[in-house]
């Protein structure tokens, strides 16, 4: 249990855990449209296709504040909340950019391109630091 921002404790979830409910759920729809069981093909096409794009959502919303996740460490569990509590818009304009998957220098070329301030976009870069999401999947994602 982890403290949450309004003072009541969150149970922290398993990343790993939530991730193989994700590609059974996708394993279940492709088999659905496919009018087969794809098996462990599905299973491992998800986590080839979606497991990166997966690990960075769920950073950031273990920094947001929204969902505690083990595998983040639980000192910056909602660090971002303040930022995004006071409309912090380079924030939100960075946040936008993570989220369609842009890589941090992708980030500081658009910064440089519109002439803001490089200090603050690599400050929240670093707050963000998106590349700790990029986690290895557990073995047994690609069993069988």
């Amino acid at each position: 249990m982890r403290s949450a921002l309004d003072g009541k404790s969150v149970t922290a979830l398993s990343l790993y855990e939530e991730a193989i409910r994700e590609a059974e759920r996708h394993k279940w729809i492709e088999s659905q449209k496919q009018g087969h069981d794809l098996g462990q093909h599905a299973i491992r096409e998800w986590y080839r296709v979606h497991w990166l794009p997966y690990c960075r959502q769920k950073r950031l919303e273990h920094l947001k504040g929204r969902q505690c996740w083990q595998e983040f460490d639980d000192n910056q569990f909602g660090q971002l909340y303040s930022l995004l509590v006071a409309g912090d818009l380079l924030l939100d304009r960075i946040l936008d950019r993570v989220y369609a998957n842009r890589e941090n220098l992708d980030i500081i070329n658009w910064a440089i391109d519109w002439g803001l301030p490089l200090d603050r976009v690599v400050n929240i870069l670093s707050q963000l630091d998106v590349n700790r999401a990029r986690l290895d999947p557990r073995e047994e994602a690609f069993a069988g």
